[in-house]
């Protein structure tokens, strides 16, 4: 009797697990169609706000930012202040 209680406790451990695995794929696939729609409206509203469409970045050639042309040169809004990039 013991063997065909064992039987029966194996064919439902087996019956959860496939049901468990049918549950993550089905979740995997909702994970993977909501990541989409959050990377869509990321660029949409990237775009809507002057953020840089198709991962280009537009650089003005020969241009300096953040400081003054009149006589006070280098007095001006210093931006980057702390890393050691060149301004």
């Amino acid at each position: 009797m013991g063997a065909v209680v064992s039987c029966i406790q194996s064919c439902f451990r087996t019956i959860g697990r496939t049901i468990m695995a049918i549950i993550n794929g089905i979740g995997g696939i909702i994970m993977a169609i909501v990541n989409g729609i959050v990377s869509f409206l990321n660029i949409v509203v990237g775009c809507l706000t002057c953020n840089t469409c198709g991962g280009r970045r537009r650089h003005s050639a020969g241009r300096t930012h953040g400081t003054t042309t009149g006589r006070h040169r280098g007095f001006g809004r210093r931006r980057h202040v702390g890393t050691t990039r060149a301004i």
